[in-house]
């Protein structure tokens, strides 16, 4: 299914005017991605999304390539205002009047004046000495006192740091500081083919790489003018149910772990070691690699529909017994809310989003690359809690189960695919992962390479949102707090 797209050169001037017609008319700023063309030029563009049907606007701006500044959108925009101090600190942009002008992927170790998404940058120069403390809000008065956690943890979490005010066990503040893994992703894709690219993609979050896959190769084909079978778009989809699917099967045992229910853990990661053996059978991969490839799918098997229908009967005993279970169920109600309008001023996306009754952030409605031949039943919660966030998951569930059983039956194994054309250009993807949307924008060149591949992951839009919720609850409600938002540090800290 194709998007309208259209592409606008704007003055700087009549930038913040453009962007706020954008937002008054409902669209969602998706991305902004900084451009040195040529070398030298600095051009910006941002993608405006909206949809049902899918629209996609994009506003491209060149600055002055020896004075690259701009108005700061963050006034109209709490997401246009991270993506501008994003840019800053990678590309050397400045955002005039920025409210919040501080690093945000700097540390304070990386040496000044180097920006590493310049052609000019060359190779990483030594770390330089601390410059000074990073500047941590701190909260005074009698009996506060601060706690903190992090970048290092136990186990195999990534790093990132967590600063906690509080009085008694009341959490007053908390400061998330992240980018401590700053892997250097979009600097990576340059000069790639569009072959090399798909497992850089798929390396973006580990834990999505059918997700980040897709969303690649499709902002590919509409570069290069490539069309997808129908049957290979409903591959495609099935793939993203299954990611979805042992996903959340985890993140329900995990949420149900964190308030001591173990048994029930125990059993999800038993129901979730069965998906990922599937998934071994359908890609070779047990995080589902290989399946989605530029202009197709290849699919070594599909689905069996009687061990999915028992996979499901598993989930859904586990959520019951979960949710019927007193001690659960209190623990998981009314803890870390999210308001409908927090979740909307920050541009929250996925099942974060809809626990908070924002039911239109669902990029298989909105953005849609296939028709799923039937209205799409997407769950909405509005209380915000975690107990909201566990049931958004398990009814997902349930519709990604559905969805796969479905779109099983007119699919067949095997490799279907289009070699890609030749034509260069720009295209974006925008795909409903299973923490929400992800959209992607490449410019390829004429001899086939990658000029330029912007990703963003919805944990981007999403960890603001955790520090918010976390506001006035208690120092052990974080841990659970943490999980039923299940964050991405790699898909943040490209």
């Amino acid at each position: 299914m194709r998007a309208t797209r259209t592409l606008h050169e704007v003055n700087v001037g009549e930038l913040p005017q453009r962007v706020s017609e954008l937002l008054d008319a409902g669209h969602r700023l998706a991305l902004v991605a900084a451009h040195h063309d040529d070398g030298r030029r600095v051009r910006v563009v941002h993608l405006f999304a909206s949809g049902p049907p899918d629209v996609r606007t994009e506003l491209h701006v060149h600055l002055d390539p020896d004075k690259p500044e701009a108005p700061s959108l963050a006034p109209l925009s709490f997401p246009a205002g991270r993506f501008e101090r994003e840019m800053r600190d990678l590309h050397g942009v400045v955002p005039l009047e920025h409210p919040l002008p501080r690093r945000l992927v700097r540390h304070y170790h990386w040496p000044k004046g180097w920006y590493p998404m310049r052609p000019d940058a060359g190779p990483p120069p030594p770390f330089a000495e601390q410059e000074g403390p990073y500047p941590f809000l701190e909260v005074e008065g009698d009996g506060v006192y601060e706690i903190p956690v992090g970048p290092v943890h136990a186990g195999l979490i990534e790093p990132g740091h967590f600063r906690f005010s509080v009085v008694g066990e009341t959490i007053l503040r908390l400061k998330a500081r992240l980018w401590f893994v700053h892997r250097g992703v979009e600097k990576l894709f340059e000069g790639r083919t569009t072959e090399t690219g798909l497992p850089l993609a798929e390396r973006i979050s580990g834990d999505t790489a059918v997700g980040h896959a897709l969303a690649y190769c499709l902002a590919v084909e509409e570069a290069t003018g490539t069309e997808v079978p129908a049957a290979a778009a409903r591959g495609r989809a099935l793939l993203l149910e299954l990611e979805r699917l042992h996903n959340h099967v985890a993140d329900l045992g995990m949420l149900c772990n964190d308030v001591g229910h173990g048994i029930l853990h125990a059993h999800a990661q038993r129901v979730r070691e069965r998906l990922l053996r599937l998934n071994a059978e359908i890609t070779g991969h047990r995080l589902l690699r290989g399946g989605v490839v530029p202009g197709g799918t290849v699919l070594r098997a599909l689905p069996d529909p009687a061990p999915l229908a028992a996979v499901g009967r598993d989930i859904r005993e586990i959520a019951g017994l979960a949710l019927n279970h007193s001690t659960v169920r209190d623990r998981f109600t009314g803890t870390a809310v999210l308001t409908p309008r927090a979740a909307r001023d920050l541009g929250c996306l996925g099942y974060v989003a809809r626990a908070s009754g924002l039911a239109g952030t669902d990029a298989r409605v909105a953005h849609p690359f296939l028709s799923y031949d039937a209205e799409l039943a997407v769950p909405v919660r509005d209380t915000g809690d975690v107990l909201a966030r566990f049931l958004v998951r398990a009814e997902e569930i349930d519709v990604s189960l559905a969805l796969i059983d479905h779109l099983a039956e007119d699919t067949a194994p095997g490799e279907i695919r289009t070699p890609l054309a030749g034509r260069s250009g720009s295209g974006t993807g925008i795909v409903e992962g299973w923490r929400g949307t992800i959209a992607t924008r490449v410019e390829t060149t004429a001899e086939g390479r990658l000029s330029r591949v912007k990703p963003v992951d919805p944990s981007f839009f999403n960890w603001p949102a955790l520090p918010l919720a976390l506001a006035d609850t208690i120092v052990p409600d974080f841990p659970l707090t943490n999980k039923s938002f299940n964050l991405s540090y790699a898909g943040n800290d490209l």
